[in-house]
């Protein structure tokens, strides 16, 4: 008999084997030990535990002056823990009482009562409940078991419409919203976002870290035990540079104009910082967070959210004139000392074309044909300066762009002029010109862009980013960022021209038509404008800066009243109520400030 052993190459290729075997159980096993472990443990955490999410009260947001124009409330919501097995009839018993103390349809209960039970998991039954359904629901916890209420954080508006536009609005994201929030975890698929203005360009911010109940199940999903109750933490608070009482002057005169509709933008021309910013027809985002178990009847379809200060679209009429002037001045063709008799129309050969002084004005220079805002005056400045060079200084002062303000959608406006016309292939007439010269025909520019053509215009021409944040601060008192302002450029004219242009901007206010804006002790520099509209009633206009007697300018305003015929009656007493506001402080006893529109701010433990 043979006997056949194994060669020791063999054994060694086996023993090799089985070690490196060996050295790979070892790896793996290191690597869920220690470098996966937390990873691991985290899921097998999340495997037995279920979140009940509680949503953290969104960050604040104050105006410089610490009125809080949102802020939140507590809500309540109904939640069903499933426990002892119960019959159908219970089960409907508990969805009649519940439907009938919430005024809630009574399938929705009990189909939300059965799912429960099915999956042996709790269910938010209804949320967003007001104090006063809670108290109801209070009573039915010690007649039916599982019933509990939870605290949680409701968004809410103090002062309903004020600042609306800017603010925005928050609302249950969509399934395209979903796409963007639904990677971070801190997001439940029925979250409520940022829809709108402040509320969605810094949702981040203002989006605190949620809460919620940990509840142990067994390894079917079915309930075991709750856990415990982690709080939430608040959302950073965001402070701007609005000024209450010059934004509630604003709302006010919009709302108590002809036509309630307009807009109003007034800021800081030493920094662009935005004191006020108002758009009428307006709107209350509360009707998008109000309790469920509260009937509402709006038509939600109907919201105007158009904000006409960053959107809206108009000739700019007389407010232009002093681009015109401007125009006039730096190309050295028409002396500031030379005078144009104004019949009340000028004769352009094809076409009349008139003076809004029906009857005229008579012999016109620079400086009275400002103040008068005389159109046959600018008629002849304007043929003589030439449109290439009345379109070069628009351009200049920055119309026909957009301001860079941080909100979605602004609009840039158009400047009109014969470089268009001759990217068009068509013809510039004489026609043209005059329309230019008085901001009329196809020129357009948007609130905002007159705001800060004021601003400009105070400051010897310096263009700023309007900006709305002076600072954000999270809830240890920590400033997350600061707005700073931020030059876009800058318009150089001569030291005269500067001149020329103030003192006629100061006429108006004196002798012209902008007399109803006098204040004692306020030294005021502003233009009127009345733009021609084919839809129907012509647009009132009031661009104006103020300082007080020997300083710089602290405030630039532009008013638009939609359909409000004349700038001189209708925008500019609009425009004296904006100042009076912002130089409130400064004159006691002089003039009358309006009233604050709202309360100091609340603190943090007042909302819930």
């Amino acid at each position: 008999m043979i006997e056949r052993g194994i060669s020791q190459d063999r054994m060694n290729v086996l023993w090799g084997l089985a070690a490196a075997v060996s050295l790979v159980f070892a790896l793996r096993l290191v690597n869920l030990q220690i470098l996966m472990h937390a990873r691991y443990r985290d899921i097998a955490e999340r495997n037995r535990t279920q979140v009940l999410p509680q949503s953290a009260p969104r960050g604040r947001i104050f105006t410089r002056d610490s009125a809080a124009v949102a802020a939140n409330k507590p809500s309540f919501s109904l939640i069903y823990f499933p426990g002892q097995k119960k019959s159908a009839e219970e089960m409907d018993k508990i969805a009649r009482s519940l439907s009938r103390y919430l005024n809630l349809a009574f399938e929705d209960m009990r189909a939300g009562l059965y799912s429960a039970e099915k999956r042996s998991s709790p269910v938010r039954l209804a949320e967003n409940l007001s104090s006063k359904a809670m108290f109801s629901l209070s009573e039915l916890k010690t007649m039916y078991s599982g019933i509990d209420i939870v605290v949680e954080a409701r968004r809410y508006y103090p002062f309903g419409n004020y600042l609306s536009h800017l603010t925005g609005y928050i609302s249950k994201m969509d399934a395209a919203e979903w796409a963007v929030y639904g990677k971070d975890r801190n997001y439940a698929m029925d979250a409520r976002v940022g829809k709108a203005g402040l509320e969605k360009m810094y949702e981040k911010d203002l989006k605190g870290v949620d809460g919620g109940i940990y509840l142990e199940v067994d390894s079917r999903g079915r309930l075991s035990r709750i856990l415990e109750s982690r709080k939430w933490k608040p959302g950073a608070d965001i402070y701007l540079t609005i000024d209450s009482k010059i934004q509630s002057a604003a709302e006010e005169g919009l709302k108590k104009s002809i036509t309630g509709k307009g807009a109003v933008v007034a800021v800081d021309p030493r920094s662009g910082a935005v004191l006020a910013l108002a758009s009428m027809p307006d709107y209350d985002p509360n009707r998008f967070v109000s309790y469920s178990d509260e009937k509402i009847n709006d038509g939600l379809k109907e919201l105007p959210e158009f904000n006409v200060a960053v959107q809206g679209t108009y000739p700019p009429a007389s407010t232009f004139k002093v681009i015109t002037a401007a125009a006039a001045l730096e190309s050295g063709r028409v002396d500031p000392a030379e005078t144009f008799s104004c019949p009340g129309y000028y004769d352009a050969g094809s076409r009349v074309f008139k003076c809004w002084e029906k009857k005229g004005h008579g012999k016109m220079d620079l400086i009275s044909g400002l103040a008068k805002s005389c159109d046959v005056y600018f008629y002849n400045a304007g043929v003589k300066t030439g449109g290439l060079n009345i379109e070069k200084y628009a351009r200049l002062f920055r119309l026909g762009r957009a301001t860079g303000i941080p909100l979605p959608n602004e609009k840039s406006g158009n400047v009109f002029g014969p470089s268009k016309r001759a990217a068009r292939r068509s013809y510039w007439f004489i026609g043209d010109t005059l329309n230019l010269a008085i901001g009329q025909g196809e020129t357009l520019v948007t609130p905002i862009q007159v705001a800060m053509l004021a601003a400009s215009l105070a400051n010897g021409g310096v263009f700023w980013r309007p900006y709305y944040v002076s600072h954000i601060m999270n809830g240890e008192g920590e400033t997350l960022s600061r707005g700073k302002p931020e030059k876009m450029g800058e318009v150089r004219l001569q030291e005269r021209t500067w001149r020329l242009i103030k003192d006629g901007l100061r006429e108006v206010m004196l002798e012209g038509t902008g007399q109803t804006v006098k204040i004692d002790g306020v030294e005021i520099f502003g233009k009127t404008g009345t733009a021609e509209n084919s839809q129907g009633k012509d647009h009132a206009w009031f661009m104006a800066y103020a300082n007080l007697p020997g300083q710089e300018p602290e405030i630039a305003v532009a008013v638009l009243v939609e359909h409000g015929l004349h700038g001189a009656s209708t925008a500019a007493p609009i425009a004296r109520d904006v100042i009076v506001a912002a130089f409130r402080d400064k004159l006691p006893g002089r003039v009358p400030a309006p009233a604050p529109p709202v309360p100091a701010a609340p603190s943090r433990e007042g909302e819930l």
